[in-house]
């Protein structure tokens, strides 16, 4: 058969890449299509019949107060867990790349935290907040530490914020060390022979260049924390009062807590689309920029 004809390619995909978009079609794009269908009836996730309702679900969404005040209350905690997620990880890049002393240890170290589950972590936050740092607080008699930070609803989402940056930070870390090694030595080199400083070489030279790396890492930090569930879950649960409620968390409850199915997959396909929105339009706007540099 000749390499060059279509059922050579056809044979070639099929063999190489095949089970790939066998599964992916069936974990993705069946469930999405069948999650659309679904924004149309009013199913309560348990019954076999599916009353058609048309766009009942969509003005209903449209209407839910609670729903909107989560997706903004998610916005907030985005934008903050982002801003420091990345600062974070970009300071832990450059120390673990500066040549310190058993930096392949640091770099280990700081990634963990991102093997642990969503769940686990907020457990063992929750006791951290919970109970160690209260304890700490009322034994050297420190007012903000006397009480727990998740009773309140400020505290809640500080919470949430400190939780989400210990956790992604080391994965990012880990795509700015490889945008660190990419920039040439002799760039910077000429760079202080010209007459800049260390960090003006760094501020000038190596943080254009890792430009990809950025849009990397804040595309990955803004769907994660747009999306998050697990960590609000066993962190908060929405608690106090419904004030760390997070979009996602609503959307989990309308579907399967209140058995508003259908007005929770409509949500669902809103998060969706403002999350897709956002991430696009980031990825876009630093590729430009990357290009124009």
């Amino acid at each position: 058969m000749k390499k060059n004809t279509m059922s050579y390619k056809i044979g070639q995909y099929t063999i190489f890449a095949g089970p790939a978009t066998i599964l992916f079609i069936g974990v993705v794009v069946l469930p999405f299509i069948y999650g659309l269908y679904l924004t149309f009836t009013s199913w309560d996730g348990v019954s076999v019949e599916k009353p058609f309702v048309g766009l009942e679900n969509y003005i209903a969404a449209a209407q839910d107060a609670v729903f909107w005040q989560a997706l903004g209350r998610t916005a907030f905690y985005t934008v903050i867990a982002v801003i420091f997620v990345n600062l974070v990880a970009f300071g832990l890049a450059y120390l673990v790349t500066s040549g310190i002393k058993g930096q392949n240890f640091f770099r280990a170290g700081f990634f963990i935290p991102n093997l642990i589950g969503g769940i686990v972590l907020g457990y063992v936050w929750k006791f951290v907040f919970n109970r160690a740092l209260v304890s700490i607080g009322q034994a050297i008699s420190f007012g903000p530490l006397s009480t727990s930070w998740l009773a309140t609803p400020d505290g809640a989402m500080l919470c949430l914020i400190i939780v989400s940056v210990w956790q992604y930070a080391g994965y990012m870390m880990l795509i700015y060390v490889a945008g660190f090694m990419s920039v040439s030595k002799s760039l910077m080199e000429a760079a202080e022979i010209d007459g800049c400083t260390q960090s003006q070489a760094t501020f000038y030279v190596t943080v254009p260049l890792m430009r990809s790396s950025f849009v990397q890492c804040l595309f990955l930090t803004l769907t994660r924390c747009f999306m998050v569930y697990d960590v609000n879950l066993s962190l908060t649960k929405g608690e106090p009062f419904g004030s760390s409620v997070l979009a996602a968390m609503h959307v989990y409850n309308q579907a399967f807590t209140y058995r508003r199915y259908g007005t929770g997959q409509a949500e669902a396909l809103i998060l969706f689309i403002v999350c897709a929105v956002v991430g696009i339009t980031q990825v876009y706007i630093g590729k430009k920029g990357e290009v124009e540099a």
